[in-house]
């Protein structure tokens, strides 16, 4: 197990994005110029990463495996952990964790980037933990370990790929993960 996730770390993941140096110029010189210019976001001057190669990796008997469910709708625990700072126009590249046994009432989301209406309706739109739950006691799934949540407006992918990403995996790494679940919002 340990040295699946090295290698994913050092082979995968590190180098997510082709030419990661060339995006951060281009986005340093085009969109966060623009922004820090006018003040407001300008879409059209965003560019967008892209590869040529798509990333893979083995399968997983998930019958087997620890799955870490990793979210992109700004979930936190209100009552213990700070909420993302969703108005930032740079975006917060932060993380927070909570357990697999977490009840939807103790969820709350720090997200603008996306219509929670549906979330208010069904919790499961976002965040699908009874139905995991449901697949483990199925047997479908080996186990359930835990909740990773981020907020996905993290419009500088270098930020991404050196924070987001390396703290994703520490934990990946802690809680001896087999696979992940990535839903985003």
């Amino acid at each position: 197990m340990e040295k699946t996730i090295k290698n994913i770390v050092e082979k995968k993941f590190m180098s997510i994005l082709e030419d990661k140096d060339l995006w951060a110029t281009n986005f340093q010189n085009g969109w966060l110029a623009d922004l820090q210019r006018k003040g407001k976001i300008n879409w059209d001057s965003y560019l967008r990463p892209k590869n040529r190669v798509p990333i893979s990796g083995k399968s997983v008997d998930l019958k087997t495996s620890r799955l870490m469910f990793i979210s992109s709708a700004g979930g936190y625990l209100a009552e213990s952990q700070e909420p993302f700072d969703a108005s930032n126009l740079l975006g917060d590249y932060t993380i927070r964790t909570f357990s697999a046994s977490t009840s939807f009432e103790d969820i709350s989301y720090a997200h603008e980037h996306y219509d929670q209406t549906a979330v208010k309706a069904d919790s499961q739109v976002l965040m699908p933990l009874g139905h995991l739950r449901e697949m483990v006691k199925t047997g479908v799934i080996g186990e359930f370990a835990l909740v990773v949540s981020f907020m996905g407006y993290q419009p500088d992918v270098s930020q991404v790929l050196d924070i987001t990403i390396p703290a994703i995996l520490e934990i990946a790494k802690e809680e001896k993960v087999d696979a992940a679940l990535l839903v985003p919002s």
